[in-house]
């Protein structure tokens, strides 16, 4: 067998070249369940909206190592210890923060699995691999778990200014041309430093923090809850419900192997054996399209109607208000559509329905982004910020939706 060269090279749009640390990482790079993240979009179904956002989970996973590489770099040159082992845990960590997105990254959370999170899937996965590669990320699940004893190592992973975080936004800024979105990632990381075991930033990055929490603000309302991605993203996720529905009820439906399993099974975080994680690894994207293709031609009104309309982006028209959508406005569409297409009131449910979205920037009492001063004196970014409106992104704001149909279907 021909032994692969390790130092390997990424060409990244965003950063430029992206080196592998090492032989560990990049056999984790090289494994099938990280080799799936190729298959996973990284926005869902932006795509229907921002015609660039085709870029993938493998793409930022990659991207949040880069920085990581950055951030230790940086931590180490302020004299901030961190072992070679602690180092490597943080990459394989960030490296495999969402191993367990499932197909188009969160419609599969709320339709076809019974209350898992992606990230309890990754935790699977990292502790499968674990046992493959004989302990070697022992210390990254402890980091990942947020159970590490060093405290600023688990907020690098996962806090409101993370690795994760910084290179989502920039990224998704980029590849849907959203650029209200685009962070300086080098800045912010350059002003990181550590004090009482807790992530700080220097006083002079508190402008690039600013500008991190409105455009995170800005991304979300603009990109990640446009009404167009979001009704879209409901209909996939119905579709999936109608699919398990059907299953259940007798109804073979044309589908992969992966998928069969988890439209036939009820698939419980108890229940995520051995024989589900090696399914799930083989299920991404390709396998949801697939479907969809075969299934938009199936007798029923309700799985047929639904594939369609996501295939074609001939999708249902939604109204987002301030206010909660009133019961009897929700009643008179699903009342019409049970006249116009004889129908059942349940059947007419998945394509009427009402729902909530919610936007807050920056929680001020959870893992602050906290301020270090030349005196050191170190204070929360909302009290040290001069501008008026950060402390209004501490404020949760949330809109209501309802969905139906356009006048044809």
């Amino acid at each position: 067998m021909i032994s692969k060269n390790k130092l390997k090279i990424f060409n990244d749009p965003i950063y430029g070249f992206i080196t592998i640390p090492n032989s560990t990482i990049f056999n984790l790079i090289e494994h099938k369940y990280f080799q799936r993240l190729r298959r996973i979009s990284q926005m869902g179904m932006s795509y229907l909206v921002y015609s660039g956002a085709h870029h993938t989970r493998f793409h930022h996973a990659l991207g949040c190592m880069h920085l990581m590489q950055k951030a230790v770099q940086t931590l180490r040159f302020k004299g901030v210890d961190i072992s070679k082992a602690e180092e490597e845990a943080l990459f394989i960590a960030i490296l495999l923060h969402d191993i367990g997105h499932g197909p188009f990254s969160h419609a599969m959370e709320h339709s076809i699995v019974n209350g898992i999170s992606h990230e309890e899937i990754s935790l699977l996965f990292m502790e499968n691999l674990n046992a493959e590669f004989n302990g070697t990320l022992t210390l990254a699940i402890e980091i990942f778990k947020g159970n590490y004893k060093r405290k600023f190592l688990c907020q690098l992973i996962s806090s409101q200014l993370d690795m994760d975080r910084a290179d989502y936004l920039k990224r998704d800024s980029f590849y849907t041309g959203v650029s209200e979105g685009n962070i300086n990632t080098e800045r912010l990381i350059t002003m990181l430093n550590v004090v009482d075991d807790s992530l700080v930033v220097e006083e002079k990055g508190i402008y690039s923090v600013e500008k991190f929490l409105i455009a995170r603000r800005f991304m979300y309302w603009q990109v990640y809850l446009h009404k167009t991605g979001l009704v879209a993203e409901q209909l996939l996720i119905r579709m999936l419900q109608r699919a398990k529905e059907l299953v259940s009820n007798g109804v073979k439906l044309q589908s992969s192997k992966a998928l069969d399993y988890f439209l036939e099974n009820d698939v419980t975080l108890k229940a995520f054996n051995n024989e589900a994680i090696q399914l799930f690894a083989q299920l991404d994207d390709y396998d949801i399209i697939s479907a969809m293709k075969s299934w938009q031609f199936h007798d029923d009104f309700v799985l047929r109607n639904l594939c369609e309309m996501i295939i074609n982006r001939d999708l249902l028209k939604i109204k987002i208000k301030k206010k909660p959508i009133k019961k009897d406005r929700k009643h008179s569409h699903v009342k019409a559509l049970v006249e116009k297409y004889d129908i059942s009131e349940i059947e007419a449910n998945y394509f009427v329905f009402t729902g909530e979205i919610s936007n807050q920037a920056y929680e001020q009492n959870s893992q602050n982004i906290n301020i270090l001063y030349k005196t050191g004196k170190i204070q929360d970014i909302v009290k040290a910020s001069d501008q008026l409106n950060l402390k209004a992104l501490t404020k949760p704001v949330t809109k209501y939706f309802i969905c139906y149909p356009k006048d044809k279907m």
